[in-house]
């Protein structure tokens, strides 16, 4: 028996006649009815009655016949997922994002993914460092990462898709002294005390932040590492340091804070990291998305 049979067999059950049933097949009345009676012969059964005015179903094929139309659709339903996994239209992407574009980034692009992939299962972890994003999508809990590029070696086991370059900010109390500056430089901070990302090759913002002091001659007073974008600037309004952030994390009008712009820094890069050799229709339309928004 051929899915060929099924369909023939429901064609002329649901006309009732042979000739319309072999029309809507595009196919010629004799070789349909041979079909049907090949398919009766291979059951055993009599599924129709025969008259020179229509067709009827007898109990066994009106059994048969709400089978077959299950059969039909799962069939179809199962060509459409496997076509609309192939175009990157369905699946399941599970996307991290560093503490600032958690703010920025990360809403605009679940709204633009669930307007253009309706059938695709997103979810969705912010405030992730770089690092622990990179071990996220090595070990497969990750399938796309918005992070800092990672120190050379720590990543070649990923692919990275430069997204935009963001300015830096400094994050202090209100009350503070450089607060009514329009822009404050990495030399102006010497001393100064620090709220940090976690260390320890936990934050590829601690490393950069800790660099820029290096090269400025100037030492780091840091205060309070944190893991998290919020708490970070949670400290700032509590008096407990200033933060050097990257540009969107001014989204996080925390009160008590005011942001100031750090010059004579090239900023910090962000980026879209995925599993290397990874190229699955989904993911390359999830990077397509996201080249649009981060040029916006």
């Amino acid at each position: 028996m051929e899915l060929r049979h099924l369909r023939y067999f429901v064609a002329v059950a649901e006309e009732r006649h042979f000739g319309r049933a072999a029309e809507r097949l595009h196919m010629a009345q004799p070789p349909l009815s041979q079909q049907i009676r090949q398919l009766e012969a291979e059951l055993g059964l009599t599924l129709l009655t025969r008259t020179t005015r229509r067709v009827d179903l007898t109990p066994a094929g009106a059994a048969y016949l709400e089978r077959a139309r299950e059969i039909l659709g799962a069939v179809d339903a199962a060509a459409h997922e496997a076509a609309s996994i192939a175009s990157g239209r369905r699946g399941r992407l599970l996307i991290g994002c560093v503490g600032s574009a958690t703010y920025s980034l990360l809403p605009a692009l679940a709204r633009t993914l669930r307007a253009e992939l309706p059938e695709v299962e997103f979810g969705f972890r912010g405030e992730m460092l770089s690092p622990d994003q990179a071990a996220a999508l090595t070990d497969g809990t990750l399938d796309l990462g918005l992070l800092r590029p990672l120190p050379t070696g720590n990543s070649g086991s990923l692919s990275i898709t430069h997204l935009r370059q963001e300015n830096l900010l400094v994050a202090m109390p209100k009350d503070h002294r450089f607060a009514g500056r329009r822009r404050v430089r990495i030399a102006d901070l010497d001393g100064e005390g620090l709220v940090i990302h976690a260390g320890g090759g936990r934050s590829a913002m601690n490393a950069m932040i800790q660099e820029l002091f290096d090269s400025a001659g100037i030492r780091s007073h840091i205060t309070h590492e944190v893991a998290e974008t919020s708490t970070l600037v949670t400290f700032v309004a509590a008096g407990l340091g200033v933060a050097i952030v990257p540009e969107p994390t001014a989204a996080l009008a925390v009160p008590g804070v005011v942001y100031v712009p750090l010059t004579g820094t090239p900023g910090v890069e962000l980026v879209a990291a995925t599993r290397a050799g990874d190229e699955s229709p989904l993911i390359t339309r999830a990077l397509d998305i996201l080249a649009g928004l981060s040029t916006d």
